[in-house]
């Protein structure tokens, strides 16, 4: 999901919003494992009502369980324009998500990006870039608690 405006996918994409929202709903409603993705452009779809808004849409249409991950724009290849998406942006989106998603992460970004139980908040799977670092999980379950984290464990 590339921002959370028909403006944004008319203009950058030469797409529709809701034809990416019908998608996702569709994915989710015939059980396709699903993880959102969204590249933060500076200026363009970094806006933190429509990053509320959209993690709103997420957790009410498709649920709270699907991850959300905040990538950093570096420009690059036909987008040399922008600026990186400052660090302080991707925290600040990561926090208005988690306030209605479970799993919730920071990508294109060095340091680690973990997941966490909903339940007991313990750390069990830890991330460094795109390597993992640690997997607690007992048969997809929190090592602490047994609640049950969502993905596609095995």
């Amino acid at each position: 999901m590339k921002g959370f405006t028909d403006e944004f996918y008319r203009k950058i994409c030469q797409g529709k919003l809701g034809d990416v929202l019908k998608t996702l709903k569709i994915l989710k409603q015939e059980g396709v494992w699903l993880e959102i993705t969204n590249l933060l452009v500076p200026g363009l779809n970094d806006d933190f009502n429509k990053i509320k808004e959209m993690s709103e849409w997420i957790s009410k249409e498709l649920g709270k369980d699907v991850p959300l991950h905040f990538s950093r724009f570096h420009p690059d290849y036909k987008m040399t324009d922008a600026e990186p998406t400052p660090i302080e942006t991707l925290e600040k989106a990561k926090k208005i998500a988690e306030k209605c998603l479970d799993y919730v992460y920071i990508g294109n970004v060095s340091g680690e990006s973990n997941t966490i139980c909903p339940k007991c908040k313990s750390v069990v799977i830890r991330r460094s870039m795109l390597s993992l670092v640690e997997n607690k999980l007992v048969k997809g379950k929190c090592f602490k608690c047994g609640y049950k984290i969502a993905g596609v464990w095995e």
